[in-house]
């Protein structure tokens, strides 16, 4: 696994396209959310503009550099038959799509740490009250997008194509899931099927991680909605995940 994650952190340096969308469409998409964060009244929910733009800012790191970076790396992997290549060897169905994963995971990591310390220096956010549930929502959100981008993968036939397949899932989540809106500001009845969309436990998580607020029910049950969505995901993988190229 380490060998080809090494291999796959050198291919994604020479891929232009990849990289800019896995490291600096996340950066910069953040700032053009502030002008509309600041005309909500989130005072009322007991929220701040930088407690809402630094879970907003996570949530778009691992939509477009993880979860959208991933897919198009599996589809372009799997259309060169590097995978296939890869399963006549030692290492396992898992070990495969995991190793070929990691670079990508960890420039997640790595963004998602660099927008916390950007967001608590330049938008007065406070030092987090729960910092073990921000990182729990972090480290969830990274492993659920990975195999959920594997999904995505899997009936995807281009690369281009990957550009279509995965925009029913980021719109999904930016307008359902609290990173464009606090699911805080919506109807109780709304905000409660809209806590079960894929992204939604990572942002509770977050955001409760800096606020301290979530109660530990709160905190289990955004856990078991991102567990479940992981297991689904991964079933989903074993089940449908294809090898051979889509021609």
């Amino acid at each position: 696994m380490g060998s080809l994650a090494r291999a796959e952190l050198t291919l994604l340096g020479r891929s232009k396209a990849t990289l800019v969308a896995a490291v600096l469409v996340p950066l910069a998409l953040p700032f053009s959310l502030r002008s509309v964060v600041e005309e909500m009244d989130v005072g009322e929910a007991g929220l701040t503009v930088g407690l809402v733009m630094l879970p907003a800012a996570i949530g778009f790191s691992l939509l477009f550099g993880v979860y959208g970076a991933l897919a198009a790396i599996y589809t372009a992997r799997r259309e060169e038959l590097v995978l296939k290549r890869l399963r006549t060897g030692e290492v396992r169905d898992a070990e495969v799509l995991t190793g070929s994963a990691l670079p990508v995971l960890a420039t997640g990591l790595v963004q998602c740490l660099v927008l916390a310390v950007g967001c608590t220096a330049f938008l007065d956010v406070p030092a987090p009250e729960a910092p073990h549930l921000a990182v729990l929502g972090v480290l969830s959100g990274l492993v659920m997008c990975a195999a959920l981008a594997a999904v995505t993968a899997s009936v995807t036939r281009t690369v281009e194509s990957a550009q279509v397949t995965t925009m029913p899932f980021v719109f999904v989540s930016m307008v359902g899931s609290g990173v464009a809106v606090p699911l805080e500001l919506l109807p109780d009845r709304v905000a409660s099927v809209l806590e079960l969309l894929p992204l939604s436990p990572v942002i509770t998580l977050v955001r409760g991680g800096w606020t301290g607020d979530l109660s530990a029910y709160e905190a289990l049950g955004a856990l078991a909605t991102a567990l479940a969505w992981t297991v689904l995901a991964v079933f989903a993988v074993r089940r449908w995940f294809r090898w051979e190229p889509r021609r």
